[in-house]
């Protein structure tokens, strides 16, 4: 009897000896933690919340994810392993902030994840199309699921399953209306800190600091900022595979290979079997256009529907330099060969050659060293091969029209300020304003369509208001918003808007 209990005993601690040893060997995980559980790999069945820092992390693609581990976690592991074999203690149990089902329950999954974020706004929006019209709403704009498996610690997969505007999808081109979609799917192939392999997948793409960090408490309005609502398509997701690493302490890099934006906006029912656009003698939607720019060109996901064969490539360099403590930036590029769909014409029945696309953005935020006061600044240009093939230039509307490039520009300072302990949570309060002035209407005009620039497309905004952070995962928000335009009636779009947003 004594023999067995030995043995039972001997059993148990060999059984705890292998769960310690399995999650000493899992991956810590950075103050990024729930961001890369959207763009790369959630390794840890105690993976953590993002702390206050993640606003300022400088990328949430799986290339930053290497040099920021968590101290406690780093000295936890060092004396764990410096323990005597005689002597194992279980791990602890994490804190409710650790548990990484939703934050809320320990994984019934090694190695699996599920993170969250989601914005509700609501307040009034004057309305253009009704002469300026103040308009109140509400919009539940979007509930976000983040799903990682760490498959192995170097072999990682990652998804991010979204609803947008309650999900009460009825438009099928999914850009417009509600929809349940997959923004981005992909598996992570581990391999050394200066080069990993991302698969085939759904990515985003690696331009822009906000269309990388989207979530809502990485910006202080209520809607995302306004360079990112078209000038870069954001969320500017393709069909990708791509490479990235760390080539020093303060610079890390991306490249990708994705299926290339195209300069169509229409309906899917629009498209022909031959994967066209409908037939000369049909109109269709420009995706490239000069008062909505890029928001309507993005690819399709699906059911090989794309109408090219190009392929783009971007790259993106991330850096925090360690002699310049809280300044972290971004410079970052596009290219595609050809965004002409297959058949594309004029309204006069005329089929249309080939353009290209260029963009490069460069960013910068800088939070000045014990203060609350924080910087940023963004610059994005757009620029097109051959612009009398825009489709927009040959839709016999001229006030849609677009020139050789598009450009835009914005400044942002903010301040925090901390407000104490409120509920057991340390607050604090982000007082904030930004310009941002874009110009898609720049000339160089060529088509079939008059050369009518409208100035609807010379916007600029200013944005003002407050974020408030009861913790570091929730924000509640409130933002006037005026826009000027050099329309003949301008822009009739000023808003007043709340917002909650969370992300953990």
């Amino acid at each position: 009897m004594l023999l067995k209990k030995l043995e039972k005993m001997e059993q148990r601690i060999q059984q705890l000896e292998a769960e310690l040893k399995q999650k000493q060997d899992r991956p810590t995980v950075d103050a990024d933690a729930k961001r890369v559980a959207k763009t790369a790999s959630l390794t840890s069945t105690n993976a953590a919340a993002p702390s206050a820092e993640a606003k300022d992390a400088p990328a949430k693609s799986d290339v930053q994810k290497s040099d920021a581990q968590k101290p406690e976690a780093q000295s936890s592991e060092k004396s764990a392993k410096s323990k005597s074999k005689d002597f194992i203690p279980l791990p602890p149990l994490p804190s409710a902030s650790d548990k990484p089902i939703l934050g809320l329950a320990d994984s019934p999954v090694s190695g699996l994840s599920i993170g969250a974020y989601g914005e509700m706004n609501f307040g009034t929006i004057q309305n253009s199309a009704a002469g300026g019209q103040w308009q109140k709403g509400f919009d539940a704009a979007r509930f976000v699921l983040l799903p990682t498996y760490a498959i192995t610690p170097n072999i990682i997969f990652n998804a991010e399953i979204e609803f947008e505007h309650a999900g009460s999808g009825f438009d099928n081109d999914d850009k417009l209306h509600g929809t349940a979609e997959i923004e981005q799917l992909w598996v992570d192939f581990k391999i050394i800190d200066q080069f990993n392999w991302r698969s085939p997948g759904i990515d985003l793409v690696p331009i822009g600091y906000i269309n990388q960090h989207h979530e809502p408490t990485q910006f202080y309005s209520v809607l995302r900022p306004a360079l990112y609502n078209g000038l870069i398509p954001s969320t500017w997701k393709v069909p990708s595979t791509s490479v990235y690493g760390t080539i020093t302490e303060d610079l890390k890099y991306q490249v990708m290979l994705s299926t290339s934006n195209e300069d169509f906006g229409d309906s899917f029912d629009n498209r022909t079997e031959a994967k066209t656009v409908p037939l000369p003698g049909t109109a269709y939607v420009a995706g490239i256009d000069g008062v909505t720019a890029l928001a309507f060109s993005r690819p399709p996901l699906g059911d090989f529907q794309q109408l090219n064969n190009a392929m783009a490539v971007s790259g993106r360099l991330d850096f925090t330099p360690t002699f310049w403590p809280g300044f972290a930036g971004s410079v970052s590029a596009y290219f595609s060969p050809n965004t002409t769909p297959r058949g594309a014409h004029d309204d006069l029945g005329n089929f249309l050659g080939r353009s290209s696309l260029t963009m490069f953005d460069a960013e910068f935020r800088y939070r000045v060293p014990d203060t609350g006061l924080e910087f940023r600044g963004e610059y994005v240009l757009a620029g097109f091969g051959h612009p009398e093939n825009l489709r927009a230039n040959n839709d016999s509307d001229p006030t849609n029209n677009v020139g050789k490039s598009m450009y835009g520009y914005s400044g942002e300072i903010a301040y925090h300020v901390p407000l104490g302990t409120i509920l057991n949570s340390e607050w604090e309060a982000v007082p904030f304003y930004r310009y941002t002035y874009q110009n898609l209407q720049t000339s160089g005009f060529a088509g079939t369509d008059a050369n009518l620039p409208t100035g609807q497309g010379q916007r600029q905004y200013h944005t003002a208001g407050f974020a408030v952070f009861p913790s570091p995962k929730i924000v509640l928000k409130a933002t006037y918003q005026r826009v000027i335009d050099k329309s003949v009636t301008g822009a009739l779009s000023d808003s007043f808007l709340g917002g909650v947003g969370f992300f953990f």
